[in-house]
């Protein structure tokens, strides 16, 4: 993936579970079938609650204007179900950003490659609105908002290059651990 990462922003709060990611409905969708891969994006973050009333995708479409999410506490809780990051790329973003993840949610953002898991330094959710532009630097580990402030990101360690390899799977064939 590229190091920088510029796009509008989707706002959820706390506590987004994977049921509300994915339900459990579209489970039966097999990502590694691209017509189904595609399918599973088009259904993303469809279970969220009605408070929330602008959609992540629009009807009709199968891919996201919104290149980053970004939440609040305990993003990805829940169920473990690696349907969920996959069904966030597959629908075209690149980056969840949170002030806090489910283990198992970042766990499985890692194993399959499809979005960076980000933990904030700050609560944006407080700050942005959804369809703000934001620009994501993943070397510098910074966030430039809207009005220009500029805000620090934590670290993501090994990880980035496991994602940036594709999944755990391509990272362990790229540096020949597996056949």
């Amino acid at each position: 993936m590229s190091n920088i990462i510029k796009g509008k922003v989707f706002v959820l709060g706390d506590n987004i579970d994977t049921d509300q990611i994915i339900p459990a409905q579209y489970l039966n969708l097999v990502p590694t079938i691209a017509e189904e891969y595609d399918k599973l994006g088009s259904y993303a973050l469809c279970g969220l609650p009605d408070e929330y009333t602008e959609r992540f995708i629009k009807d009709g479409e199968l891919k996201t204007e919104y290149t980053i999410i970004i939440g609040g506490n305990n993003f990805g809780c829940g169920s473990s179900r690696e349907h969920a990051p996959v069904s966030l790329g597959a629908a075209g973003s690149k980056v969840v950003m949170a002030n806090s993840f489910a283990r198992i949610f970042y766990r499985n953002c890692i194993a399959t490659g499809e979005v960076y898991p980000m933990e904030l330094e700050n609560e944006l959710n407080k700050i942005l609105k959804t369809g703000d532009e934001v620009e994501i630097d993943v070397e510098k580990l910074e966030i430039t908002l809207p009005n220009g402030q500029i805000t620090s990101i934590k670290p993501l360690g090994g990880v980035k290059d496991v994602i940036d390899a594709g999944g755990i799977f391509e990272y362990a064939r790229k540096n020949g651990m597996i056949k």
